[in-house]
């Protein structure tokens, strides 16, 4: 999916943030899940989003990435919700009078979501959002993990070097390839380190015939096994060594689907999707 970029805010920004909106507290023990294309649970958001906005005073409003987990209590005809979501920057400039709703995600490249979550109230007359905390200051942190997109040019070198561990240490009579990525940090420590999680296939280049992954390794459709992991790696590629990989929480199988509802600025719609 194609991301987009936005600028950067001052850190005395995110400190009257913080001050302003605190962080919502853990929801009570009897919330129920509610469908996040739940038309109630898609107007809460928006309350909350709206509430966030007008807080703001410089940079630019946030608009809706992706409704992730929404929770609910029952008092009556009152409905109290819990919800979690991401943002992204958008063009719509602080204190102006254009809704979120109507506003495009900067276009300037790739640049990870803001974690947003909020606490909602809502019953037949008024929607009102109690608290609301979006974690602005993640996103412009020095030396914080920073999220990047599963098909980016920077992981090519780590995934090939996990997936190599991988097969070098598997128990399988078979090669197996990479199939997707559902999440990848970078971090600047002492060079660059790479926070993975992938899943891979089963190919049909048998270990005794193929040391390494080559053109002749695809997957095999007729025998399908899969593996997934967590895996470390770190890099400094001016010092010419090879990335050390370290592997944790390995499975034989593939990695679940998770369907997710997304609001996409362009064309101002609810889109429920399945993705990694």
């Amino acid at each position: 999916m194609e991301s987009f970029q936005n600028g950067t805010l001052p850190p005395s920004f995110n400190q009257a943030l913080i001050i302003q909106l605190p962080k919502p507290g853990k929801p009570p023990n009897k919330c129920v899940l509610v469908f996040c294309d739940d038309p109630s649970v898609q107007k809460a958001v928006t309350s909350a989003l709206h509430e966030f906005n007008s807080k703001l005073t410089v940079g630019q409003k946030l608009a809706l990435f992706e409704i992730r987990v929404a929770k609910k209590t029952e008092d009556g005809s009152d409905s109290m919700y819990y919800l979690e979501f991401t943002s992204r920057r958008s063009d719509c400039p602080a204190g102006g009078s254009k809704n979120w709703t109507d506003c495009d995600y900067l276009p300037t490249g790739s640049v990870a979501a803001i974690s947003c979550n909020s606490t909602v109230h809502m019953n037949e007359k008024e929607t009102v959002t109690k608290e609301v905390y979006c974690n602005v200051e993640k996103a412009t942190c020095l030396g914080c993990p920073v999220e990047i997109e599963g098909n980016s040019e920077d992981l090519k070198v780590p995934l090939l070097a996990s997936v190599s561990k991988f097969n070098s240490i598997s128990n399988s009579t078979h090669l197996f390839t990479l199939n997707r990525v559902s999440h990848a940090t970078r971090q600047v420590v002492a060079g660059f380190r790479y926070k993975l999680r992938f899943d891979m296939k089963k190919t049909t280049c048998a270990k005794a015939e193929h040391k390494d992954l080559n053109d002749l390794c695809v997957p095999d459709e007729d025998n399908m096994e899969f593996a997934n992991c967590n895996a470390t790696v770190d890099m400094a590629p001016w010092r010419l060594e090879q990335p050390g990989v370290l592997l944790a929480q390995c499975e034989n199988r593939a990695l679940p689907l998770v369907r997710h509802l997304l609001w996409f600025a362009m064309t101002k719609k609810y889109i429920f999707l399945t993705l990694p």
